[in-house]
């Protein structure tokens, strides 16, 4: 099994839209999620600041619009077992990616990832922006960066692991 952890500040924006895009990507690729399945896949944030909350209103409408149901997702902080239980733990920009390599142990430096980089139709494009503080066009555009490196992400692991 291949376990996969999105990662961005609060987990309650990109990384649970994250999980439920790559989540909807996988399943319509027959690629089943669960402890038991094929890949399991997660979301964390690397602060504390909103613990079992549900993701931001925003996020689910837009992920809803595009078939993808968010609601039910529950916001939890990274923990220092997540580095050695999952294979990618994969960042939404270089803050946070920067804050998860100084608290990763070094055996498991391997699997810290920016997300975009997976993104193989987005040139120069490093990092999925926070929409937080924006309107929601700037989580349809997050939503869109997220879908980019979703695909990307999936094509990687169906030809690493042969999904």
């Amino acid at each position: 099994m291949v376990k996969i952890l999105f990662v961005c500040l609060g987990n309650i924006c990109r990384s649970p839209t994250a999980e439920g895009v790559f989540r909807h990507q996988a399943s319509k690729a027959g690629i089943k999620d669960g402890f038991t399945q094929d890949v399991f896949i997660d979301s964390a944030g690397t602060a504390g600041f909103h613990l079992a909350a549900p993701p931001d209103k925003r996020a689910q409408l837009t992920a809803l619009k595009f078939g993808v149901d968010i609601g039910d997702l529950k916001a939890r902080k990274l923990s220092l077992e997540d580095y050695s239980d999952f294979n990618y733990i994969l960042a939404m920009d270089k803050d946070n990616l920067s804050v998860m390599r100084k608290k990763c142990p070094e055996e498991h430096q391997h699997k810290l990832y920016l997300f975009m980089s997976f993104a193989e139709n987005s040139p120069g494009i490093t990092e999925v922006p926070d929409p937080y503080y924006g309107e929601i066009e700037d989580f349809d555009k997050a939503y869109d960066f997220i879908d980019r490196a979703s695909q990307g992400f999936l094509y990687h692991i169906q030809q690493k692991y042969n999904l």
